[in-house]
């Protein structure tokens, strides 16, 4: 994940803890992620988490190419 959007990610949420609690994962997965990439099953899961405001394309655009991707369809 790029630096810009682990920043964005932390003014958001706070912590990579409170992402952790908001998903119903432990803090290691979510600092692993940091360290290099969500889990392709959890992408959408995350992005719901912080309430879209961290598109998909944005945490895995090797799986969601374009920016309006995975994006529910009132936010596309």
């Amino acid at each position: 994940m790029n630096e810009q959007t682990q920043k964005r990610i932390l003014l958001l949420c706070g912590s990579q803890s409170e992402l952790a609690r908001r998903l119903g994962k432990n803090s290691q997965t979510v600092s692993a992620w940091f360290r290099a990439q969500v889990a392709s099953a959890e992408v959408l899961n995350a992005c719901r988490a912080l309430n879209w405001e961290i598109t998909p394309h944005e945490l895995r655009p090797d799986l969601y190419p374009n920016p309006t991707d995975g994006l529910p369809q009132k936010e596309a």
